[in-house]
C-alpha cells in the first residue's frame, strides 16, 4: 500500500497554485489549505506539478543488451527524467516479435516499479522487412500491444507496410514508422549539406525521409488505418504531415528534443554523441520542426532514447553506434527550445509529453489531468533551477548524452508513480520503497 502523500503548494500545469493530497495511489483531493494527519509533505513552493510524463519512443535494451541498458536502469533513468511510463522499442534479442517476449518486457518493468513499460511489438519477423510478426497475438497478449514499429529499420516494402497497417486496423492499432529509405541512405553518415560536403562524409538526404512519410500517408489514408512517425526531423517531412493531417488522414508525428536543440554543425568536432538516427539536420529544420510542434502538426515529443556502452561511441566516427541517450534530459531540452521562447507553455507541455503520447499508445492510467479521482501520475518540476547538464544527471546505464557540459534550464525534483515517490528532490528512492 502506498503512502499518503500531501504536496503542498505547487502550481498546477503553470496555471493556479494548490495542494494535492494522494492516498491509495490516486489523487484524493485538489484545492487549497489540505491537510491529513500522518501525510509525508513535500513543499512544492515554486515547483511546477505535471502529469506524469511519457516518452512513446524509448530503447531499453533488454533481454539481449544489457551491457548497454536495462529495464530496471532505464526506468531509473526514466524517473529521474520526470517519466512515469515509457514504450520499450522492440530491437531486443530476441526481438519483440512474439507475444512471449513481450510479455517478459511487461514483467520486468513490473518487477523494476519505476515506471509502466508498454511494450511495442515489431511490424516484421526479426526486424527483417519480409513478413508480418504475430500482430495479433500480441495485441491479445497480457501486454495489450497497440504500438507497433520496427524501429531501427523502415517498413520499406510497400506492400508489407500496406499489409501491417490493415492488419492493425482491426483492433485499432498504429503503425509507428522510421522513415528511412534504405537504399537513399547507403553509407550515410550525417545529414546531407554543406557541412558533410565539408568533411568529406557521406551525406544522408532528406528526401530518404520525407518520401516515405509522404507513401506512408499515402498508404494509411487508402486502407483507412492509423500511422505514427517516428522521429520526425526535416522541414519538409512538418510540410507533408501537415499537408496530411489537412487532408484529414490519420496520422501523428513525434520529434526528438535533439532534433529540437541540435544541427548539423555538431558534426564538426567528430565527436560520436552526436551520431544519431535520423541525424542532425540544419538550423532552417530545426526550426521548422519547432514550428511544428507549436502548431500542432508535430504532436509529440519522444527521446527516442539509445544507449550504447563506452566503446561504440569511443571510437572513429564512421565506425561509431548511432543514438544518445535522452531520458534525463528531455523537459529541460523542451523547457529550453520550447517554453523559454514562448513557443509552448506549460498546459501544451503536458500535452505534448504526457496526454498526446498516452493517447496515441492507448495507455490507461497515465496522461490524465491533475484532479480529483485521477491516478496519481505525476511530475514536480522547478523551473527556476538550471545548470551544466553533468554526468551525475544521468541515471542509467549508459553515458552517450549530447547535453554533457551544456546550460540547460530547470530541474525535475519529484516523481510519482501509481502514488510511490520514485525520484525525491532529485534523488531516486530506493527500489524497496518503490516495490513494496
Amino acid at each position: 500500500m502506498s503512502e499518503v502523500l500531501l504536496i503542498q503548494g505547487a502550481q498546477i500545469e503553470g496555471g493556479d497554485r494548490a495542494d494535492i493530497l494522494i492516498e491509495d495511489g490516486r489523487v484524493a483531493e485538489v484545492g487549497a489549505g489540505l491537510s491529513r494527519r500522518g501525510a509525508r509533505v513535500i513543499d512544492a513552493d515554486g515547483l511546477i506539478a505535471l502529469r506524469g510524463l511519457v516518452d512513446l519512443h524509448v530503447h531499453l535494451r533488454e533481454p539481449g543488451f544489457e551491457a548497454s541498458e536495462t529495464v530496471l536502469t532505464g526506468t531509473r533513468a526514466a524517473a529521474a527524467g520526470g517519466f512515469t511510463a515509457v514504450f520499450a522499442m522492440p530491437n531486443t534479442r530476441p526481438v519483440a516479435d512474439t507475444a512471449g517476449v513481450v510479455e517478459q518486457e511487461l514483467a520486468l518493468g513490473e518487477e523494476a516499479g519505476y515506471a509502466t513499460v508498454q511494450p511495442i511489438g515489431a511490424v516484421t519477423v526479426g526486424q527483417q522487412g519480409e513478413r508480418l510478426a504475430e500482430l495479433g497475438a500480441m495485441a491479445d497478449s497480457r501486454a495489450r500491444v497497440r504500438v507497433f514499429s520496427d524501429d531501427g529499420f523502415c517498413v520499406s516494402d510497400p506492400l508489407i507496410m500496406r499489409r501491417a497497417l490493415e492488419y492493425v486496423k482491426a483492433f485499432g492499432g498504429v503503425i509507428a514508422q522510421h522513415a528511412q529509405d534504405p537504399r537513399l541512405t547507403e553509407g550515410a553518415l550525417m545529414n546531407e549539406g554543406v557541412v558533410s560536403a565539408e568533411l568529406g562524409l557521406t551525406g544522408w538526404p532528406a528526401v530518404a525521409e520525407e518520401s516515405i512519410i509522404a507513401r506512408d500517408v499515402l498508404l494509411a489514408e487508402h486502407v483507412g488505418s492509423r500511422l505514427h512517425v517516428c522521429h520526425l526531423s526535416t522541414a519538409g517531412s512538418v510540410d507533408i504531415v501537415r499537408w496530411a493531417k489537412k487532408r484529414g488522414i490519420a496520422v501523428t508525428a513525434e520529434v526528438t528534443p535533439h532534433h529540437l536543440l541540435l544541427t548539423d554543425e555538431s558534426a564538426r568536432g567528430y565527436d560520436a554523441r552526436f551520431k544519431v538516427n535520423p541525424p542532425l539536420r540544419t538550423e532552417e529544420d530545426v526550426l521548422a520542426v519547432r514550428e511544428g510542434l507549436a502548431d500542432g502538426t508535430i504532436d509529440i515529443v519522444a527521446t527516442d532514447h539509445a544507449p550504447h556502452p563506452a566503446e561504440a561511441k569511443a571510437t572513429e566516427w564512421a565506425a561509431a553506434a548511432h543514438g544518445m541517450v535522452g531520458l534525463e534530459s528531455a523537459l529541460r531540452v523542451v523547457h529550453d527550445t520550447m517554453v523559454a521562447t514562448g513557443a509552448l507553455d506549460w498546459d501544451d507541455v503536458a500535452r505534448v509529453l504526457s496526454r498526446t503520447p498516452a493517447e496515441i499508445g492507448q495507455l490507461s492510467g497515465h496522461g490524465r489531468p491533475v484532479a480529483a479521482g485521477e491516478p496519481a501520475e505525476l511530475t514536480l518540476y522547478d523551473p527556476a533551477a538550471g545548470g551544466a547538464f553533468s554526468a551525475a544527471d544521468l541515471r542509467g546505464r549508459s553515458a552517450n548524452s549530447p547535453y554533457l557540459g551544456r546550460e540547460l534550464p530547470g530541474s525535475v525534483r519529484w516523481t510519482i508513480h501509481g502514488g510511490r515517490v520514485t525520484l525525491a528532490d532529485g534523488e531516486l528512492a530506493p527500489a524497496d520503497e518503490v516495490r513494496r
